[in-house]
């Protein structure tokens, strides 16, 4: 890989790379006051970014050309272990005048001080993810127990920690190192006293080091699950093909424009940048993830919009030399061009500037001018050597515009009569008095009946309640102007009053929560579906501000004395049974919404004091768009395979 060349020229060897490349900023002390600074929650989302964090370290070593193979193992004892075969964090003393140092090996100081790395300087690694530095300091903090083993310089390491980050016993040398074999083993057993979830949930790990073994060509990732009552067969990535193989699953559920995949990668003396892609037959326009030194950067950046403006010029300058686009016919549009395309960018460079904490937007606008310049380069080569693919991206693209403009005109429709109606609310909107946006919700119900329990239950100051009747439209199989002649859709776009498609602006939404409140049956978990659906493809800012929810209905009552007593799933009632073993009370099994009275609707669903909400979040774009593909495509076999694996983890939902 020429990528895997560059960082390899640019990055000390394991000589090189030893103690005065690591450098301390601050101690640890803060890590368990505040957990959720660090690793942003205490639940199941803060419990995997443990595990992210250590194997982040095994994955800049390989972006630096030092490591092959990576290892993560759940334990019998739900401990997480992470091995890898890169160079072995450096064992010399710490060069350090500082007192507190004194008598402390680099390695301990790299895993017990928080911000030690050797990320800081350039000097270590010129590429890497883990850019703050806290990462295995903060897992050991984290962590009841925490170990380390380094094979380095042909001798065997080993220290651990006691709860906290409490050093037990300090780096010590036991012997020879496995047939010269270098690298870093850590194991860790998250502190169940801070971390309200302890349990690792495979399918979560595995989604992410499949996205790993994807970004790095040639990286090997095994992952096995010893834990009592799970199948112990290693599944293992490794992708000859890097993104072009990303990109070749993305798409495999969908219907591909032509077969080819697409591929062009550049570099100058800091970056690199690497573009794999290629069109399918569906009208998504959001079919582009991007990476910045293995970080998915779900709010674009300047790579992003590097990439979008080069690849609009190139497809127009195309369609225009080959006469597919008239002289009297306007330009194509970004949105156009980009219908049913997949596409995965990949940058490197020495230093990242990310805007905010969660890393989610690259900002250096070097890499802007770097994206352009390759992909208006490459780019142009690749159609002028697949004229058969290049003509069909650009007849698809023509379509897409004539759609688009029959869509603009059912948008000016909608507008219209908006303005002709006043307040151009649906008829069936109860809405809520409150003039701040930050305190109203609103209530998708499931159908009439359910909807006058709703509008009975509700707060009027603040939620408001629409019902919708049947089914919305598949939004995954459908475009844009098709979809706006639907009155269910037509009524959700009013309400909520912030546009739709690339006119969205989730500043002007009229609700700070969207809550979709539909029965736990198979017909209103496919509502659900197709709301989410909806809200992912056409009001996708709604989705990555944190607005969108699911209520959560609990599924059993029962009777505390005098008090009725409300749970949540099998999982609260176990809980509560072994919690009360007398108990004798019959357990009641709740009705569907409709049939709920607006008394017991309220205290369960509604009321902000008592309900329980599912948030909907972004986590993952390039998953999300493969799983709203799965659940709403034409693929039947990969749809079933998909809800048999992951049925029994709705409790992690994170679209």
């Amino acid at each position: 890989m020429k990528g895997r060349a560059l960082a390899r020229s640019t990055t000390k060897t394991t000589e090189d790379y030893g103690a005065a490349d690591i450098q301390v900023l601050e101690g640890l002390e803060p890590v368990r006051q505040r957990p959720g600074m660090y690793i942003g929650s205490t639940g199941p989302t803060g419990l995997h970014h443990m595990v992210w964090e250590v194997v982040d370290n095994s994955v800049d070593e390989a972006m630096a050309g030092h490591c092959t193979r990576i290892d993560v193992t759940i334990l019998a004892d739900g401990a997480c272990e992470v091995v890898d075969d890169g160079r072995g964090i450096p064992v010399a003393p710490y060069p350090h005048k500082d007192p507190k140092y004194k008598n402390m090996s680099t390695a301990e100081v790299a895993v017990s001080m928080l911000h030690a790395g050797g990320k800081f300087d350039g000097g270590g690694y010129k590429v890497s993810g883990g850019l703050h530095g806290v990462g295995v300091s903060v897992v050991n903090a984290l962590s009841e127990r925490f170990e380390v083993e380094i094979d380095r310089n042909d001798r065997h390491w080993v220290m651990d920690f006691a709860k906290g980050g409490q050093i037990q016993n300090k780096l010590k040398d036991v012997g020879k190192a496995p047939r010269g074999r270098t690298g870093t083993t850590i194991r860790f057993w998250p502190d169940p006293t801070i971390m309200e979830e302890v349990n690792f949930r495979a399918q979560t790990m595995l989604d992410r080091f499949q996205i790993m073994a994807f970004l790095n060509r040639g990286l090997e990732i095994v992952f096995v699950d010893r834990r009592p009552g799970n199948d112990p067969t290693p599944t293992t990535y490794k992708y000859a093909g890097g993104i072009v193989d990303f990109v070749k699953h993305v798409n495999r559920t969908k219907d591909a424009l032509f077969t080819k995949v697409g591929y062009f990668e550049g570099s100058d003396e800091t970056s690199e940048v690497e573009v794999a892609f290629q069109w399918n037959t569906g009208f998504n326009a959001d079919g582009l993830h991007s990476f910045a030194n293995g970080i998915s950067t779900i709010e674009g950046g300047t790579h992003e919009e590097g990439f979008r403006t080069a690849l609009t010029s190139v497809v127009n300058k195309y369609a225009r030399a080959r006469n597919l686009l008239k002289d009297k016919d306007p330009n194509l549009g970004g949105e156009d061009v980009r219908e049913g395309l997949t596409a995965v960018i990949s940058v490197r460079l020495t230093n990242p500037q990310f805007e905010g904490q969660t890393k989610g937007k690259l900002g250096n606008t070097a890499m802007r001018s770097l994206v352009t310049k390759v992909t208006n380069d490459k780019l142009a080569q690749w159609f002028e050597e697949n004229p058969t693919e290049a003509n069909k991206i650009v007849k698809k693209a023509i379509s897409a515009s004539q759609a688009r403009a029959a869509a603009r005109k059912a948008r000016d429709v909608i507008r219209n009569k908006t303005l002709l109606d006043g307040a151009g609310m649906p008829d069936k909107l109860k809405d809520c008095s409150s003039k701040d946006a930050a305190e109203r919700e609103l209530f998708i119900v499931e159908g009439d009946s359910a909807g006058g329990s709703a509008v009975q239950a509700r707060d009027p100051h603040t939620q408001a309640i629409l019902p919708i009747r049947g089914k919305i439209l598949n939004v995954e199989r459908a475009r844009l102007d098709k979809m706006l002649k639907n009155t269910e859709i037509q009524a959700l776009i009013a309400a909520i009053g912030a546009g739709v498609g690339e006119e969205f602006d989730v500043s002007k939404r009229r609700y700070d929560k969207v809550i979709a409140l539909c029965d736990a049956d198979v017909d209103g978990s496919h509502i659900r579906t197709l709301l989410l659906t909806f809200f992912f493809r056409q009001m996708r800012p709604l989705v990555e501000a944190g607005c969108i929810y699911i209520a959560q209905p609990p599924l059993y009552s029962t009777e505390v004395g005098k008090e009725k007593v409300y749970l949540k799933d099998d999982a609260a009632k176990n809980a509560f049974l072994a919690e009360r073993p007398n108990h004798k009370k019959d357990f009641g099994r709740l009705k569907g919404l409709g049939e709920m009275d607006y008394d017991e609707l309220k205290v369960t669903t509604m009321d902000p004091a008592h309900r329980t909400l599912l948030q909907v979040t972004v986590e993952q774009a390039a998953l999300a768009d493969e799983v709203m593909s799965i659940l709403m495509g034409d693929d039947v076999t990969s749809r079933k395979q998909f809800i048999q694996t992951n049925a029994k983890d709705v409790r992690f939902l994170d679209i």
